[in-house]
């Protein structure tokens, strides 16, 4: 039996406008939502095609919720 991959639930304050598009086109990423500097999506599988899509830009507060 194959396990079903998780699903987390994320949102990401900024320091400045948050990256839609390259969060977006990540891998994994769906139902991405923006509200002024805070990013919310889901993120299913590999956590890595996310964080790659952060690079060059400030993070303030992370959280993540497993569903």
């Amino acid at each position: 039996m194959t396990e079903e991959p998780a699903i987390q639930r994320v949102e990401v304050s900024f320091a400045g406008a948050p990256p839609v598009r390259q969060v977006a086109r990540a891998s994994g990423v769906s139902d991405v939502q923006v509200d002024g500097t805070v990013l919310r999506c889901c993120a299913c599988g590999s956590f890595q095609p996310f964080l790659e899509a952060l690079r060059d830009h400030e993070v303030i507060t992370p959280a993540v919720a497993f569903l």
